[in-house]
């Protein structure tokens, strides 16, 4: 099959628009503004989004399908994305939609299940049949695949980790109802949180908290290794929080690869120190260890949301 695929990546602070082809190899991309206070608008800055690139970037060769992924749960068989989070749900026909608009077949995902099919295809997963890909960014998710299947779920509500508590102690109450969840502690959005909200009581910290945006945690991983009692404390947290994740998500799925990918992953520090967390005799059959993605940062989704327009493409040409 020849030609490409328009492809969008919604996530939690951007939308990521690019020309995909059918290898995988991402052409040439554009970010926007990403809009999620509510689903609607979401949705109407994706076609904003779309309508600008094919205008102004252009198109290299002939798209024969367009790929979306986003966060919240997706109906991906019927092209409908059923909430963006449990307190902003309209369920939307996204494909039929973007169909009508762009004259184009359109599949729509989940982010983080757009990601692992990527991870899959061309990432570690790629040799293994049981693997987890865990997302660790804005929020925190994860895709699950067992015997060569990736678990969707009844709710198409499968993978969604964050909501794994990991301090039955703690105080920090989560939109979910429950408290203690690991994205709370962990993620990039939960992290810069904690910093903000514990940093009156570190008067020496040498933390500096922006006006405007998150800190950068590459930045927190630095002043860690200065031994700056804020950031040990914060990320001491994020890391025995993402661990007994993983443990617990290794007992219920029994994986061999466990592969991590998300902002707050970039680099080695992060899994360097993960893995410092990690009970050997928990982690005994994950036999290819716990690895960073290889494919290219930022880029995952998109290639996995051009996978499901490629393969909506191929069943049009049946």
């Amino acid at each position: 099959m020849r030609g490409s695929v328009l492809s969008v990546d919604l996530g939690g602070t951007k939308i990521l628009i690019g020309e995909v082809s059918v290898e995988g190899e991402v052409l040439r991309s554009r970010v926007y503004p990403s809009t999620v206070t509510s689903q609607q608008q979401a949705f109407e800055a994706i076609v904003s989004g779309l309508r600008d690139y094919i205008e102004s970037v252009g198109l290299l060769y002939e798209p024969i399908a367009i790929g979306i992924g986003v966060v919240g749960r997706v109906d991906t068989a019927n092209g409908t994305w059923l909430e963006i989070d449990p307190k902003k749900s309209q369920a939307i026909k996204v494909a039929k939609k973007i169909q009508d608009l762009f004259s184009l077949p359109c599949a729509i995902g989940n982010d983080v299940y757009c990601a692992t099919l990527a991870e899959k295809k061309w990432g570690c997963g790629r040799f293994s049949d049981n693997f987890i890909y865990m997302n660790i960014g804005t929020g925190i998710a994860a895709g699950c695949v067992i015997d060569g299947d990736l678990v969707v779920g009844r709710h198409f509500n499968a993978g969604e980790v964050g909501h794994h508590v990991a301090d039955y102690d703690s105080d920090i109450q989560c939109v979910c109802g429950r408290k203690g969840c690991v994205e709370l502690l962990a993620s990039g959005l939960g992290i810069h949180n904690r910093i903000v909200a514990l940093k009156p009581g570190y008067p020496t910290s040498r933390v500096i908290i922006p006006d405007q945006g998150r800190i950068e945690v590459a930045e927190l991983f630095k002043l860690y290794d200065q031994e700056d009692p804020l950031v040990i404390a914060v990320i001491d947290a994020a890391l025995q929080a993402v661990a007994e994740t993983i443990m617990n998500m290794v007992r219920f799925s029994d994986p061999d690869t466990i592969i991590l990918g998300g902002g707050v992953t970039s680099g080695t520090w992060f899994i360097k120190e993960l893995q410092k967390r990690l009970e050997p005799n928990t982690m005994r059959f994950v036999l290819n260890g716990v690895r960073k993605t290889t494919i290219e940062d930022g880029l995952i989704g998109l290639k996995g949301a051009a996978l499901l327009g490629t393969d909506l493409a191929c069943k049009h040409e049946v």
